[in-house]
């Protein structure tokens, strides 16, 4: 009887300790905390070659250049969108799922947002939470209202005040090489998810030739 009491005792406090450790598991770093590859020559297409300083919603400041290397799917968006942002992530999510297990960890998702007066890093991070955008391949972005232009006109994204609070804009993912040069994009909502996984099994297969 004592040898039962004492493995029962043994069990109960083996089941705590084990779920407080996978609680307290840190969750993987976002890509944009990733050492980045040394700085390389960029064409005039790839996005790579601004020289703007970003933040990301774990506080990161970053050029876009720490993210060479691994194909990008890329949207502009607002977290105060009270419509169609929402929908585009959701877009880009499906495209996530849609990857085959040889490419998903090989590809990542960046947003960058285009209300910077807003879009706080604690903001941001709260978008990421309430959407469950994974650390480990999502990416969020604020810079400054220039950059924000400057990024959105070499990616053809279109935006303007509409009220006090929200914007009208595109509704725009673009998939980036491992350059950062635009291979595939399209425009509006609920494409099918085959286009942007070629593009993106095209990026990665060449970038193994290379």
């Amino acid at each position: 009887m004592k040898l039962l009491y004492s493995a029962l005792a043994a069990l109960t406090l083996t089941v705590p300790l084990a779920a407080v450790s996978e609680r307290t598991a840190e969750a993987p770093a976002p890509p944009c905390c990733r050492e980045g590859l040394p700085p390389g020559k960029y064409s005039d297409q790839s996005l790579y070659r601004l020289n703007a300083v970003w933040t990301s919603d774990v506080g990161r400041e970053i050029k876009l250049e720490v993210l060479r290397g691994r194909p990008q799917v890329i949207a502009l968006f607002f977290t105060n969108c009270e419509h169609s942002c929402p929908l585009v992530v959701a877009d880009l999510k499906g495209i996530e799922r849609a990857l085959p297990s040889t490419l998903r960890d090989k590809v990542d998702f960046l947003l960058i947002s285009i209300d910077p007066d807003r879009d706080t890093p604690a903001a941001l991070h709260a978008f990421r939470e309430k959407h469950a955008l994974g650390t480990e391949h999502w990416t969020l972005l604020r810079g400054t209202p220039e950059a924000t232009r400057e990024l959105a006109q070499m990616v053809g994204f279109n935006f303007q005040p509409g009220s006090p609070t929200q914007f009208a804009h595109s509704l725009l993912i673009s998939v980036l090489n491992p350059a950062g040069e635009i291979v595939y994009q399209h425009s509006g909502l609920g494409h099918p998810t085959a286009e942007p996984v070629a593009a993106l099994a095209r990026s990665v297969k060449a970038k193994k030739k290379n």
